[in-house]
């Protein structure tokens, strides 16, 4: 098979069609770009996905505060860190000079009446809640370097935890079950809305990437049951939105999501991303139960890569890549989170170019 444009590849891997090789994409800290670039091996402003020859670049994500405007209202900081109230009236603590998940300290919304009052009233579409410019630019570029493009923002789990936290959320699920679904529906609205007013000015995308982090170690953060009933139906709406349109859908989930996966797919869901080694999930256990039906981006676990060893590196490929190779399962290689600045750049690239070798299909 001739060698193809990262645009088709990605884009026949989510059709299950046939392409020569897998596709490569990866995330990197902050931290990772800054060392690397002190290091001499990424030039400042030039594009980072582009240096590392990533196929996949995404952009588009909406803003999804109810109050647009009240973001990053500072009420106090240090030296360290910054504690923030923002236009859900949550109140989180960052860092301020590393990357790192904020400390959840306080919530406006805890309870359906608080929801009603606080948030529900402001979820309007509005041009506010995306950078139309950037999502043009980078679809621009992406077609220009023949890359495959994708709109990328969260869906509703990802959206309604950050109102009220993942404490309520969850109690909410159990306790009032229909407040969670009139705000998944809520927050499901939104999204299309918007999808329709930014697409029908800038054009589609290739596809669509939600980022949707619904497990933790070993668990998932509900019963397939809660998710069929109170997740599902949004995850049904926007890929099957993504659908119509011709959009292939792969979603990020962080932690322990195995139990959900049957329900995803039913859902829509052409590829999950992520799968992390630590938190428990299996990609070959993944490929024996589901691969005839879904794609898989990621599982490579970090902490191999971490190790700096390739030898440790190699063996991590093999057995994870290999398997899908047989069955022809459509893969983009990645690792199973993110790069942090643990890893050499000398290593990063044998993890590409060896993944990539590896990850040829017959």
């Amino acid at each position: 098979m001739q060698p193809m444009t990262a645009r088709e590849r990605i884009g026949n891997l989510l059709k299950r069609k046939p392409v020569d090789r897998a596709s490569f994409h990866e995330s990197l800290w902050g931290e990772t770009v800054k060392r690397w670039t002190g290091e001499g091996h990424l030039k400042e402003k030039k594009n980072v996905a582009m240096q590392l020859k990533m196929e996949l670049l995404s952009a588009g994500w909406f803003n999804s505060e109810a109050r647009l405007g009240n973001e990053d209202n500072i009420v106090e900081e240090d030296k360290d860190t910054k504690l923030v109230r923002n236009g859900n009236g949550a109140l989180l603590r960052y860092w301020k000079n590393k990357s790192g998940t904020p400390e959840h300290v306080d919530f406006l919304v805890k309870d359906r009446a608080g929801w009603d009052e606080h948030i529900a009233p402001y979820l309007k579409p509005d041009r506010k809640r995306v950078d139309f410019e950037n999502y043009r630019k980078v679809k621009k570029f992406a077609a220009e370097q023949s890359k495959f493009f994708s709109w990328s923002g969260v869906n509703v789990f990802e959206q309604m935890h950050p109102v009220c936290g993942h404490e309520y959320m969850l109690m909410g699920m159990a306790l009032d079950p229909e407040w969670i679904k009139t705000m998944a529906r809520t927050f499901t609205d939104l999204t299309i809305a918007m999808w329709e007013m930014l697409f029908a000015e800038e054009g589609l995308p290739d596809g669509i990437l939600f980022y949707e982090d619904m497990g933790f170690k070993e668990k998932p953060f509900m019963s397939p049951a809660m998710y069929r009933e109170l997740i599902m139906p949004s995850h049904k709406r926007t890929c099957s939105w993504a659908h119509q349109h011709g959009l292939r859908v792969i979603m990020h989930s962080c932690g322990f999501v195995e139990p959900l996966v049957p329900h995803m797919i039913e859902a829509g869901i052409d590829m999950l991303q992520a799968m992390e080694v630590k938190a428990g999930m299996n990609m070959l256990r993944l490929n024996k139960l589901f691969g005839d039906k879904i794609g898989f981006m990621g599982n490579i676990d970090i902490r191999e890569i971490i190790s700096n060893d390739r030898n440790r590196i190699d063996a991590e490929l093999k057995k994870k890549i290999l398997p899908l190779m047989e069955t022809k399962t459509p893969y983009i290689l990645s690792s199973d989170h993110s790069t942090p600045p643990d890893v050499d750049y000398e290593t990063f690239l044998y993890f590409r170019d060896r993944g990539l070798e590896l990850a040829r299909y017959a």
